[in-house]
């Protein structure tokens, strides 16, 4: 690991960066050139204590889990992304891993959009980022594993859709997977995934023998929030071909009250995004 060409570079990619660029609000009193050390570990879900650390030449080994937050936070390249990894001492990742590496030109994307809800997901529905107001809307769906999985698997995750809208998602999921699984029969973790949910899911047995494909590019979704009820949304996608990931913009449908309700969100629910929460490493 080398200590001092880490430092350097993560301190060198942190100045470069502008709050702008990463969706952050400039505010007063900004002294420090880029963004501030705490600005990165939020972004990258580190406490700031580790972050500094790392500037300073003295932390820890990173792991690849940490590498890749940060390339994220930092917004760097697929070469900038590889010399952080080879800094740290870890090999960068390849092939299957990479489709988890988002690009800074999608990245600004997503940032720009601060009035609407918006996430980047994998071929696999593995939420990678989210904006604030696709947390606020749908909670943190960065922490689990993909969508299938917490829609067979996970009790409760499909409490943010209305009931009677269950057995149409289902469907939907499927399909979309035994698309995915078509294409990239070989990745291991398209298969362990697949397995995984012919085990445990009865219901996703079933739903796989009938052998229905189908790829989501556009749907409309009901979700129930809390405060504003049930928001309904027009799915809209922006598809990157080469790393296999997805812009899904969620937009108010016409003719129902979704506008208003996302606005409140934004207003109301951000409020609730400021309280602290434990720091990970």
């Amino acid at each position: 690991m080398d200590r001092d060409g880490l430092a350097d570079f993560l301190r060198r990619r942190r100045e470069r960066l502008q709050p702008a660029d990463v969706g952050i609000a400039p505010g007063p009193r900004r002294r420090t050139p880029g963004l501030r050390r705490d600005d990165v570990a939020t972004l990258a879900a580190i406490s700031t204590d580790y972050y500094t650390r790392l500037e300073q030449a003295r932390g820890p080994h990173p792991s690849p889990q940490v590498l890749t937050a940060l390339a994220r936070a930092l917004r760097l390249g697929d070469d900038e992304r590889d010399h952080l990894f080879h800094l740290a001492g870890q090999q960068p990742p390849r092939t299957g891993a990479t489709r988890h590496h988002v690009r800074p030109a999608l990245l600004h994307i997503l940032d720009s959009l601060q009035d609407t809800p918006a996430f980047v997901i994998t071929d696999l529905a593995e939420t990678l980022v989210q904006n604030r107001l696709a947390t606020v809307l749908l909670g943190d769906e960065t922490r689990h594993k993909s969508q299938a999985y917490r829609w067979f698997l996970v009790p409760g995750a499909r409490a943010i859709y209305p009931v009677e809208d269950h057995a149409r998602h289902s469907r939907v999921i499927v399909s979309d997977l035994r698309a995915t699984s078509a294409r990239r029969s070989d990745d291991p973790d398209v298969t362990e995934l697949v397995e995984e949910l012919l085990a445990g899911s009865a219901e996703f047995r079933e739903l796989w023998e009938r052998h229905e494909v189908g790829v989501r590019r556009f749907d409309s979704k009901r979700i129930v929030h809390p405060l504003v009820g049930v928001v309904e949304v027009d799915c809209e996608t922006l598809q990157s071909l080469d790393s296999g990931q997805t812009l899904v913009v969620l937009t108010p449908r016409p003719g129902t009250p979704a506008r208003d309700q996302l606005s409140l969100l934004g207003v109301v629910g951000l409020q609730d995004l400021t309280s602290p929460e434990p720091s990970a490493r």
